[in-house]
């Protein structure tokens, strides 16, 4: 309950995490029906990096900073600035005057990306945060707001009346069991709703525990899981986190391209060391 991702908004695990959230959304559009992005820790959904909290850590320099530096300098090549387009358009369009203050969440990048047909579920325990999400969210008549666990949330409101979308799922790993509690609830969910795209973010802080989360998922039935980590270079104990990684659960057929050209060009702009890495894997064929 103390988790404000204020403080880490526009971070390197952002970038990884909202790539691949624009372009699943950008994928589902190619059909006219319409689909529901589930967002299990929406948070505040729009965040001020001119903040007190945002300034203080400054992370967003690390991640998004850079990406938008190397846009203004037009060091982007051709093929990743493709990739990263459905994100970065949402970024430009929230700060047209060139200079960035603003970083949407997950909640408001899907917001400006789904249709009129398409709808969004945002469910936030944090009291605070929920009614920061009220005030941001609650005019939007295609979102519908919910306080309450995520973990509660996935196992009753699956699967969507649409019958297509994503599941966006990225806790903030403040208790010691959160892989275990993401393996169970993912689990619950997938048997409910075994056609759905899933995207699961994690810190990479102990691979131990990321290998047992794609073992667990794997042993629990998943047919279709994509395993993406992206790292500015090895992390010392006082210090932001560098490395994220996601499971993707029926991945589009598109996204690892995707990945496969962005991630190169993303490694070497983000990286902090020469120990900066990227890892693409096809975990479980469909």
């Amino acid at each position: 309950m103390n988790y404000r991702h204020i403080y880490h908004a526009g971070n390197i695990g952002d970038v990884l995490k909202h790539i691949v959230q624009a372009n699943i959304i950008r994928y589902l559009q190619k059909k006219e029906a319409p689909f529901r992005v589930f967002d299990t820790h929406a948070g505040i959904g729009l965040y001020d990096l001119t903040s007190e909290e945002a300034q203080k850590t400054g992370e967003w320099q690390a991640g998004v900073g850079k990406v938008l530096t190397a846009k203004q300098e037009k060091k982007i090549p051709a093929s990743v600035e493709a990739v990263l387009a459905p994100w970065l358009t949402t970024i430009t369009d929230m700060n047209e005057q060139g200079t960035i203050t603003c970083y949407p969440g997950s909640p408001e990048i899907s917001r400006r990306l789904l249709r009129k047909q398409d709808r969004l579920t945002l469910t936030e325990l944090h009291p605070n945060d929920f009614e920061q999400l009220k005030h941001n969210f609650g005019g939007d008549k295609k979102t519908k707001l919910i306080q309450l666990d995520a973990w509660l949330a996935l196992g009753s409101f699956l699967p969507p009346r649409e019958r297509r979308g994503l599941v966006l799922v990225d806790p903030a790993y403040e208790v010691e069991d959160e892989f275990e509690r993401l393996e169970q609830a993912t689990a619950k969910a997938y048997k409910k709703w075994a056609t759905g795209v899933y995207a699961l973010w994690f810190p990479v802080k102990d691979p131990r525990s990321v290998k047992r989360l794609s073992q667990g998922l794997k042993a629990k039935g998943v047919k279709n899981l994509l395993s993406v980590e992206l790292s500015a270079g090895r992390i010392s104990p006082d210090q932001p986190m560098r490395s994220s990684g996601m499971f993707i659960i029926n991945p589009p057929y598109t996204l690892k391209q995707q990945l496969d050209c962005a991630l190169p060009w993303l490694t070497k702009c983000l990286a902090q060391s020469n120990e900066a890495y990227f890892k693409l894997e096809q975990l479980i064929p469909e």
